[in-house]
């Protein structure tokens, strides 16, 4: 049995309608005010920042997203025998799961969109609700618990990652032996260091993703072309010949 281990980024998504953060046409570089929607301490600090960020959430493309040629050769991969793969997501689009990847074969490193979560006292809600709540007139809408403030069940800039998630998705890192980077621009840590890790343990590294990468100097192969064509052909050989590995 082969280990896989695969950190997939926003570019395995792009093909769903989902737009990614760094790349040509990028998030970050069409709107760089959008990042302050998603940061911490100014989304804690401004009601009008959050009030934006509602309006953001109920116009995410993610909601209405179905899974694409990527996601679902990742799915068929699990399945293929002499294959065992844990997929380390950057996502919070939830698409390797609805392509059939089973919820405990995923590791979701900044959280997902599908919750909400209380600031204040940690309680948890479906995303959809609050989004109701948004469309019948609240532009903020409060945690019906405690009073605080929302917000999406997702890692903001300038918060943690969850030290248990992380710390599983390093002993994954550590103990594969295939690493496959597909579709991140391998620049956000302590993400991006789950691909330097792989290699120092003796991984086999595969880097998809249409940019240079800080990390392709130690990648053993590089993926240039567009990952909804290239993934299902570099997974059915790795797949091939996991057992040689």
């Amino acid at each position: 049995m082969t280990l896989v281990a695969m950190l997939s980024g926003a570019g395995i998504s792009t093909d769903s309608g989902i737009p990614d953060y760094r790349g040509p046409n990028g998030l970050w570089r069409r709107d760089p005010e959008a990042e302050k929607l998603v940061t911490y301490d100014t989304y804690m600090a401004d009601p009008e920042i959050r009030r934006r960020s509602w309006q953001m959430r109920r116009a995410n493309a993610a909601r209405g997203a179905e899974p694409n040629a990527a996601h679902r050769a990742v799915a068929e991969l699990e399945r293929r025998p002499g294959v065992a793969l844990r997929v380390v997501t950057q996502n919070v689009d939830g698409l390797h799961q609805a392509a059939g990847l089973p919820e405990r074969k995923v590791l979701e490193l900044h959280g997902t969109t599908h919750s909400v979560v209380c600031t204040g006292c940690g309680a948890r809600s479906a995303m959809a609700e609050a989004l109701a709540r948004v469309d019948a007139g609240e532009p903020d809408p409060a945690c019906r618990s405690c009073g605080g403030i929302l917000k999406s069940a997702t890692v903001m800039f300038g918060q943690p990652l969850d030290s248990d998630v992380l710390g599983r998705a390093m002993s994954i890192a550590k103990a594969c032996e295939i690493f496959i980077a597909v579709g991140s621009s391998l620049q956000v840590q302590p993400a991006a260091s789950l691909t330097g890790m792989a290699a120092e343990a003796g991984a086999r590294v595969i880097v998809v993703n249409a940019e240079p990468t800080p990390y392709d100097a130690i990648a053993d192969e590089i993926v240039r072309e567009p990952i909804g064509t290239a993934l299902p052909g570099l997974l059915r050989r790795v797949a091939e010949t996991a057992g040689d590995v």
